[in-house]
């Protein structure tokens, strides 16, 4: 019998705000027991997540994922350091553009694949300058106004 379809997503919404997307990858996360279970019920903040490399492996730190009600003794730090899981060659290709002045990794949408496991968006960016966001702000108001009119 497949698994039904699951609607959590929690995105960064300040993300795309504040920086220029270059290149996107999915990314496995490395959970514990009741992680998983306060992710399916929704519990979880990216609002100040980013990524950095420990001895060439991919962490993600800032991801506030709230303890399980219903967890035990043994429950999970909610703001703990996750690891990514990513092939080895998009982690050397990442390691060597964050290595570029003013290029870091963000925590942009997280969301439980089809087959149960957790994945989570990153995209290599670029911070945007407050002229930038200003742009950004008027070219959103203006596909508004083209779609109503």
């Amino acid at each position: 019998m497949p698994k039904a379809k699951s609607k959590i997503q929690i995105n960064n919404r300040r993300a795309s705000f504040d920086y220029q997307f270059l290149e996107t990858y999915e990314a496995g996360i490395v959970l514990v027991g009741t992680e998983i279970k306060s992710l399916r019920m929704g519990k979880a903040s990216l609002s100040e997540a980013f990524c950095y490399f420990v001895n060439g492996e991919l962490y993600v730190k800032g991801m506030n994922i709230s303890t399980y009600f219903w967890g035990s003794w043994n429950g999970h730090e909610p703001a703990r350091d996750r690891k990514l899981l990513l092939n080895k060659k998009e982690l050397r290709h990442l390691q060597q553009a964050v290595k570029q002045k003013g290029l870091t990794i963000v925590a942009v949408r997280l969301y439980i694949a089809d087959n149960g496991y957790a994945k989570l968006h990153i995209a290599l960016a670029k911070g945007k300058k407050e002229y930038d966001k200003r742009e950004s702000i008027k070219e959103k108001d203006l596909r508004r106004e083209m779609e109503r009119g």
